[in-house]
């Protein structure tokens, strides 16, 4: 399930990615699907271990282009270990949110991508995000939660605060609020909860068939209820 749209930001052979906070590796394992060099940078070493796993089955499975390559890097947001200039495309996504010093990571961010670079961002939206903490305090209160919760206007304004250029931007997961909500409602924990096993089978099923009618109807919702807000934005030249 991707939340950054790839039509919005370009990435091919010759490019080389930063996947920062790649979390499951969802992102970086696209990334190298269009035959990047991509670095899938996390803290947490377990998870790397899984995305470095990941990143083996597809080369041998023959899903990796010539040229390609997929890496794991354990480090920090605010300290990244990389050159300045070093990466063509920045992939941020639902990462900003659990950082306190979040205008420290933005300028490492800046830092290392290269002049001319691109940057895609996403954190959740403002809409989804305040249901989900008035209907739950263990939802964000959680040990590496989200810290707060953006508007709009406020992910722009330090984005272009930091020196970079933004562009367009578009709402994602309009089918999953209402999971989120429910889950909230229940019990962030209660997975086994009747309403929220049957909307996750729902949103599972959906990923699977993408069917024509739940398509339409996320195209539809997304503007409203979008779960996460996608921001582009590139660093002058």
């Amino acid at each position: 399930m991707l939340t950054v749209d790839f039509g919005r930001l370009p990435v091919g052979p010759g490019h080389r990615v930063l996947d920062l906070g790649c979390g499951g590796g969802r992102h970086a394992f696209e990334v190298l699907r269009r035959g990047a060099e991509v670095v899938a940078f996390d803290q947490d070493a377990a998870e790397l271990e899984k995305v470095a796993g990941m990143f083996a089955a597809m080369g041998k499975a023959g899903e990796v282009p010539d040229g390609a390559s997929g890496t794991t890097v354990t480090g920090d947001a605010l300290d990244m270990p990389f050159p300045d200039a070093s990466f063509d495309r920045v992939i941020a996504a639902e990462v900003l949110e659990h950082i306190p010093d979040d205008m420290t990571a933005i300028s490492e961010i800046v830092r290392v991508l290269k002049p001319g670079g691109m940057l895609a961002v996403t954190v959740p939206s403002f809409l989804p995000e305040r249901i989900c903490w008035a209907l739950s305090e263990d939802y964000h209160t959680a040990p590496g939660g989200h810290i707060r919760i953006y508007t709009l206007a406020e992910l722009k304004a330090k984005l272009k605060s930091a020196g970079l250029r933004v562009g367009w931007h578009h709402h994602a997961h309009g089918l999953h609020s209402p999971y989120w909500w429910i889950k909230c409602a229940v019990g962030v924990n209660n997975d086994d909860h009747p309403l929220a096993k049957a909307y996750h089978d729902l949103l599972v099923w959906d990923i699977m068939k993408r069917p024509a009618a739940t398509r339409l109807a996320e195209t539809l919702l997304n503007p409203l209820i979008g779960k996460s807000v996608v921001v582009y934005a590139r660093k002058p030249a």
